[in-house]
């Protein structure tokens, strides 16, 4: 099981794209930084439609997205750096993209 964690904007970087590509079903992701106000396209919401998906709080609430990304990822998960660390822990591998 791999944790996947993307912080870049997808403009800047191709990382979730190549993050989904080599995502197993038991993966998860984890959304910080600017890729957080990156993946409100729909063409992002499409691909990550039945992924396990997390978003870091402190980053959402920071770019006032809390609305918008709860409307369109009603079943990601928002956690504080704490949940982050414990995520961490629960995975075999964290890779950031």
């Amino acid at each position: 099981m791999i944790l996947h964690h993307i912080q870049s904007s997808t403009a800047q970087s191709a990382g979730l794209r190549l993050a989904l590509r080599y995502a197993g079903d038991r993966d998860a992701l984890i959304i910080s930084g600017d890729a957080a106000g990156s993946v409100l396209q729909a063409s992002w919401q499409t691909k990550l439609a039945g992924k396990r998906v997390y978003f870091l709080d402190e980053d959402v609430h920071a770019r006032g997205l809390t609305a918008m990304i709860s409307a369109r990822y009603p079943d990601a998960t928002l956690v504080d750096y704490s949940g982050w660390v414990k995520l961490s822990l629960t995975f075999d591998k964290v890779i950031t993209w």
